[in-house]
């Protein structure tokens, strides 16, 4: 279905996971005029990538005038082992570079702001999926979250914030585990997802793969095509000022059983190793979409087993 209008797309983080995925699909849709902006990594020569410091003031403001949408993908992300010893990273540079955008989305009044949050600010081990409405700022912050979940929760306050003042609609999306073609996949930087095709792929018959911790965390995980097809439904049909909404498969799988599907469909022999000496996040979370559902009337079409079976494929077409 196009646009009824051509509208003037700025993907903020177009060089990153999520970003280079929504720049690459949303260029390809007819009426909408993409650009996105890098920081180091131009990974093509497109003209419509934009260098742009995003904690700079100016080069923020100068970049975001005269788009219609503005899609915040810009993050500083890591995995396990930074967000247990190096917490802070996470936050300095991520509040100064959405409080310069979020303003200058304000100052040039762009009509349609989307912002990637995430599901860090939930309680997990919960037992069930969790709404949005499940979100409690009274209930202490999980530990290892606590700096990134208050940060993420900031900025999308600033969101509803903004919306207050009439300029721009917003949509907060706060997504599970996304992973897929360009996730980050070394080891020392990817999430669990990432890392663990990177173990399986570059191993050999008969190796061990190393899991850290005991492999009981779950996680909820969802293939990127999924968030980018939930991000073209809200570019057509939102009709709200500001709202919120979960994004995921809306069940989880543990660790232990990713790594035996990913071992199982990469066709390996491999042997499994339980290290708890390495850092992990012990939870367990799944996200309930029925909102998500309902509105847009939107749901995941791939499952876990398709989607390892695609990122494998992508992983040895693109990086082996």
């Amino acid at each position: 279905m196009p646009y009824l209008k051509k509208r003037r797309v700025l993907i903020c983080g177009a060089s990153g996971f999520i970003g280079r995925n929504l720049f690459e699909e949303l260029s390809k849709k007819k009426g909408l005029d993409v650009y996105g902006t890098y920081h180091t990594n131009k990974f093509s020569k497109n003209p419509k990538l934009i260098k742009a410091d995003l904690t700079n003031k100016n080069q923020v403001s100068g970049i975001t005038k005269g788009f219609d949408v503005l899609i915040q993908a810009a993050a500083v992300t890591s995995g396990a082992k930074d967000i247990i010893t190096r917490p802070y990273i996470h936050i300095t540079n991520n509040l100064i570079m959405n409080s310069m955008l979020l303003q200058a989305a304000y100052d040039h009044s762009i009509p349609q702001v989307i912002f990637l949050s995430c599901t860090v600010m939930y309680q997990p081990n919960t037992g069930k999926p969790v709404k949005e409405t499940d979100l409690d700022l009274n209930v202490p912050m999980y530990t290892s979250y606590f700096g990134g979940g208050w940060m993420k929760v900031y900025v999308e306050k600033l969101c509803e914030f903004y919306s207050r003042l009439k300029r721009s609609k917003f949509t907060v999306i706060r997504h599970s585990n996304i992973y897929g073609p360009y996730d980050k996949y070394d080891l020392d930087k990817s999430h669990v997802f990432g890392a663990t095709i990177t173990k399986v792929l570059t191993a050999k018959d008969g190796d061990k793969i190393n899991v850290w911790g005991k492999g009981e965390e779950e996680r909820d995980l969802l293939y990127v095509s999924d968030l980018v097809s939930f991000i073209e439904l809200v570019l057509k049909k939102q009709d709200y000022d500001y709202d919120v909404f979960n994004l995921g498969l809306g069940k989880s799988i543990s660790i232990a059983n990713l790594v035996k599907k990913i071992i199982a469909i990469s066709g390996k022999r491999l042997n499994i190793f339980y290290d708890i000496s390495k850092p992990t996040i012990p939870t367990k979370l799944s996200i309930n979409i029925s909102k998500s559902r309902k509105k847009f009337h939107w749901a995941p079409k791939i499952g876990i087993d398709e989607g390892i079976n695609k990122t494998i494929r992508w992983y040895m077409e693109n990086i082996l």
